[in-house]
């Protein structure tokens, strides 16, 4: 018998609903790869969307049934390994870092190694976030969030597909936004996590016609508008740093 209440233990077995829609991000993960190879660049890239948005139902779906449990937790570390990891990875090396191979066999070989050095670091970045699961600060991430890292890539791929922008002309941007999310996912950046923001709450007038002209601005582009969202939150974590830093220097001064 342990010490500890039976509500707080995590329950041990597996459940259905929560585990079902974390199959479906794994699914919808492994179906962007084959789309990529079948050259359906724009199906591939709205396939590691749609995985987004069953990673983020599948937790919230497990804490309003009370149906969380450690397989939950491992499966849904798996399956953002290959939704978040290797599929953007893959998706962005078919689409336009294979075509760098056109520039000569330095460029080729970098091609590659930037698809590698992004998918290392998802799992560098998941097993991180794993182990600190409850002791971490919820206001923030402590790098690049994998879903965020594999929104940037999905919306530009997404985007030049749409746009008819690809080959290694596409290849330079694209290794270097690449192999920079990847190296986001295992720094020390804090990111912004947003979960404090309470929607029960009244807010100023001016947020609801911001919302608007957003949902207006997606209906024009939306590929577009997604890459430029995830590139903003991808930048904001370098940015912010800066920013915060030089606020303590001119605390420390006008301390001092």
């Amino acid at each position: 018998m342990t010490d500890q209440p039976p509500d707080t233990r995590r329950r041990r077995g597996i459940y259905l609903l929560p585990n079902l829609i974390t199959t479906l991000a794994l699914f919808f993960g492994f179906y962007a790869v084959v789309s990529a190879q079948s050259g359906l660049y724009e199906t591939a890239a709205i396939a590691i969307f749609v995985a987004m948005v069953m990673d983020g139902l599948d937790g919230r779906v497990a804490r309003l049934t009370n149906t969380q449990s450690d397989f939950g937790v491992q499966y849904d570390s798996i399956a953002d390994m290959v939704s978040f990891g290797v599929a953007p990875a893959m998706v962005v090396y078919l689409w336009a870092l294979n075509d760098l191979g056109a520039l000569g066999d330095l460029a080729d070989k970098l091609g590659w190694l930037g698809a590698f050095v992004y998918t290392a670091c998802a799992g560098l970045r998941l097993a991180r976030f794993n182990t600190q699961v409850g002791v971490a600060d919820k206001r923030y991430f402590q790098g690049l969030p994998s879903p965020a890292a594999a929104a940037a890539i999905a919306g530009m791929v997404w985007a030049g597909d749409r746009l008819e922008f690809g080959g290694w002309p596409a290849g330079l941007p694209a290794l270097v936004i690449t192999t920079l999310a990847g190296i986001l996912m295992v720094s020390n950046v804090r990111y912004d996590s947003f979960k404090e923001i309470d929607f029960r709450y009244r807010v100023p007038f001016v947020v609801i016609v911001l919302g608007v002209l957003g949902v207006a601005l997606m209906s024009v582009h939306p590929p577009t508008v997604l890459f430029g969202l995830a590139l903003a939150y991808m930048v904001s974590g370098p940015v912010l740093t800066v920013v915060r830093r030089r606020r303590r220097r001119r605390k420390r001064r006008h301390a001092g």
